[in-house]
C-alpha cells in the first residue's frame, strides 16, 4: 500500500511533499506552523485575517490602538460608515507579517498566504488590493484566494511585477464556482496555479448552505478533475476538509489529486497560534460538541465547537478598533442583530445576541473555536497523562504522520 511520501506535488520548478497546511485565521496558522511545513518540504499558510492585530502581537506595532483612537468619537454611533482603514498602515502590517515570515524560511517548501474576500473592511476593492500587493512585494511564495468567488481579485493586481511569479490558487466548493472564476479571469491570460477543493467537513467558513451534509468531497473533486481533463487543463487539484489520516490523503492522491490540504490536526500542535486553554477544549470535544451554525456575519455557515464563548455573547460592536466585516456602506449583520436585541432587551448589560456574533472581536480573542468535523478525534492522536492532560504534539510529528502512515494508522507520541 502506498503512502503520501510516494507522491510529489509539482508547482512550476518546485517539487514538494504533497501536504499543504491550510490557512487558519486569526493567526491560528501562526508563522511558526507555516515555517515548519516549508522546512519539511511541504506548503504552509499564514493568514492575512485581521493582519493589523497580528502585527501588533508579533511586532509590537500599535495599528489597532491608533485606529481606535482616530474613531473613538464614533463608538456609540450605530452608523459605522465613517470607519475606514488607513491603507498605508494596512500595507505596512501585511508587509511586516509576510516579510518577517519569509526571512525566517528554511527548507525546500513554500509559504503561502490565505486571503479572504469576505474581509470587506468598508472598502472591499481598495483594501483587498493593498493586502495582495503588499504580500507579493514582501516576497510571499503564493496566495490562496479564499472565502469568496474572487471574480475580480486577480484583475486588481495584474500590473504588479510579481503577478506571473507568485503562485495563485483559488478555493472552491463546487465545479460551478470554479467555472465562474475561470471564465471571469480568462481575459487575463492567467490560470490559477492550483485549485483547492474544500468539502463539507472542513472547519470555519464553509462554501455550502446549511444543506452541507448532502455534499461529498470525493464527488466534487472527481467532477473538477474530470472537467480539467476534458479541457486539457493541467492545474493541480488539492482536496481539503475531513482528511484526517495519511491514508485518507493517499486515497485522493491515487485518484488524481496533486496534494491534500489539512488543518484540524495541526490545531493542537505546539506551533499553532491557539492558546493552550483552547487546545484543551479541542482535546475534550465529542462529536456532538461540534456544530455548523449561521452566527458569522458573513452569511457563510461556520463549523465550530458549540461551547465557543463567542456564541451568544452580546458585546458592543467593536468596529472602531477592528471592523473587518463592514461592507462598503459601513454595514455588518452583527450590528443589526445587536441593535435589535438592545432594543428588545432594553439594556446593554448582560445582553445576549444568539443569531450573530461579533466575529472580529471574538476571533481576535480566540473565543470562536472553529474546527473541522473530525476534531473530536484529536484525543486519539496523542496520549493522555495521569492528570488528565494530553501530551502536546509537534507540527513535525503530525506532518510526518500524514507523510508516512498507512492503513489509517495514527502515530502516537
Amino acid at each position: 500500500m502506498k503512502c503520501v511520501n510516494d507522491f510529489r506535488l509539482r508547482l512550476g520548478k518546485h517539487e514538494l511533499v504533497p501536504i499543504v497546511i491550510g490557512g487558519m485565521g486569526v493567526d491560528i496558522s501562526a508563522a511558526g506552523l507555516a515555517l515548519e511545513a516549508a522546512r519539511l518540504g511541504g506548503i504552509g499558510h499564514i493568514s492575512d485575517a485581521m493582519v493589523p492585530t497580528v502585527s501588533d502581537r508579533r511586532f509590537k506595532t500599535k495599528f489597532v490602538a491608533e485606529k481606535l483612537k482616530q474613531y473613538k468619537y464614533n463608538v456609540a454611533n450605530d452608523d459605522k460608515a465613517a470607519v475606514q482603514f488607513n491603507l498605508d498602515q494596512l500595507a505596512e502590517a501585511t508587509t511586516l507579517h509576510v516579510r518577517r515570515t519569509m526571512e525566517a524560511k528554511t527548507g525546500d517548501g513554500l509559504i503561502f498566504i490565505n486571503c479572504m474576500e469576505k474581509l470587506t473592511m468598508n472598502a472591499p476593492r481598495e483594501t483587498l488590493r493593498v493586502r495582495l500587493i503588499a504580500a507579493m512585494s514582501a516576497g510571499i511564495d503564493g496566495i490562496t484566494l479564499a472565502a469568496g468567488l474572487h471574480l475580480g481579485s486577480l484583475a486588481l493586481v495584474q500590473d504588479d511585477p510579481r503577478f506571473h511569479d507568485v503562485k495563485f490558487g483559488i478555493i472552491v466548493s463546487s465545479l460551478r464556482a470554479l467555472l465562474l472564476f475561470l471564465r471571469k479571469n480568462a481575459r487575463l491570460g492567467r490560470l490559477p496555479d492550483y485549485i483547492v477543493v474544500e468539502g463539507p467537513l472542513a472547519g470555519g467558513h464553509l462554501g455550502f448552505g446549511m444543506d452541507w451534509a448532502q455534499y461529498d468531497l470525493k464527488t466534487i473533486v472527481n467532477e473538477v478533475l474530470h472537467y480539467l481533463k476534458l479541457e486539457g487543463l493541467n492545474i493541480p487539484v488539492i482536496p481539503a476538509g475531513g482528511i484526517f489520516t495519511g491514508t485518507d490523503a493517499t486515497e485522493f492522491l491515487q485518484t488524481g489529486a496533486a496534494a491534500v490540504q489539512v488543518a484540524t490536526r495541526f490545531t493542537i500542535t505546539n506551533e499553532c497560534g491557539l492558546p493552550e486553554r483552547v487546545k484543551r477544549e479541542y482535546f475534550k470535544s465529542r462529536e456532538e460538541d461540534i456544530e455548523v451554525n449561521l452566527v458569522s456575519p458573513t452569511g457563510y455557515p461556520m463549523r465550530m465547537l458549540k461551547g465557543s464563548p463567542g456564541i451568544g455573547a452580546g458585546i458592543r460592536p467593536n468596529c472602531e478598533a477592528y471592523g473587518y466585516l463592514l461592507d462598503n456602506l459601513g454595514h455588518c449583520a452583527y450590528i443589526d442583530a445587536y441593535n435589535r436585541e438592545r432594543e428588545r432587551q432594553g439594556s446593554e448589560k448582560n445582553l445576549s445576541v444568539k443569531d450573530k456574533t461579533c466575529l472580529c472581536t471574538h476571533m481576535r480573542n480566540f473565543d470562536i473555536w472553529t474546527c473541522g468535523h473530525y476534531a473530536y478525534r484529536l484525543k486519539d492522536t496523542t496520549r493522555r497523562l495521569a492528570d488528565g492532560s494530553y501530551i502536546p504534539l509537534s507540527a513535525e510529528h503530525v506532518f510526518r504522520d500524514y507523510q508516512y502512515s498507512r492503513d489509517h494508522e495514527v502515530a502516537l507520541p
